[in-house]
């Protein structure tokens, strides 16, 4: 789905990502690479795909968009250093060219230099483009001219179907203070957001980005 938002252009992707024609930017929030590892040696039986599933959706949208850089808004890696990162660090050689950029958030605790090994350029606490100001987390934003695009919150939204059945969705939040991106990871839960006045919400169904 197509919006504008600050004066720009934006493409709210229902792979959960958000694309700035303009800057060539492809946007990403809570991938949590080696959650599913980190649960599995905590004794719990945690599918080891879950990693590849979101790898392999995050390689689509970059033969569908064609970015130059590829953010990710905060929680890119859930935990220490694991399986499910050796595969990133595989994975991640494909792509060269591209420029991974990272605004790190509250899980990110790697040290620099496996950052560095794995070619990511680090920001913290905000990488601002244009009218924009990328945040894990919306509310340390000092930057009052920019608009904020946040993450951290994994926000979803409940829709109430015809037969009163009520669905649950990952959704994109738009306000008038600050935006939400979706959690990117197909393994996260969801808080719900309730829209207010003048706030857009974008439901993200297995087919399509909705307005609510």
């Amino acid at each position: 789905m197509n919006i504008t938002s600050q004066g720009e252009e934006l493409i709210l992707d229902k792979e959960r990502a958000l694309f700035l024609p303009k800057h060539q930017l492809l946007a990403i929030s809570d991938l949590h690479l080696g959650k599913s590892a980190h649960f599995r040696q905590a004794g719990l039986q945690v599918p080891a795909t879950i990693a590849q599933t979101d790898l392999q959706r995050l390689s689509l949208l970059i033969k569908q968009y064609h970015p130059k850089t590829l953010l990710i808004n905060g929680d890119m890696f859930h935990h220490g250093l694991n399986t499910d990162i050796d595969e990133f660090s595989v994975w991640r050689k494909q792509y060269q060219e591209l420029n991974f950029l990272l605004v790190k958030g509250n899980h990110d605790r790697l040290s620099d230099a496996n950052y560095a090994a794995m070619n990511i350029e680090l920001h913290e606490p905000s990488f601002c483009l244009g009218p924009f100001c990328f945040i894990h987390d919306a509310p340390n934003c000092t930057e009052e001219e920019l608009y904020p695009i946040s993450g951290h919150i994994h926000p979803g939204v409940t829709i109430v179907g015809k037969a009163k059945q009520r669905l649950k969705f990952p959704c994109f939040y738009f306000g008038k203070d600050y935006a939400i991106l979706p959690a990117f990871s197909l393994f996260t839960g969801l808080y719900t957001v309730y829209p207010k006045a003048n706030e857009r919400i974008f439901a993200v169904t297995p087919k399509s980005v909705v307005e609510v």
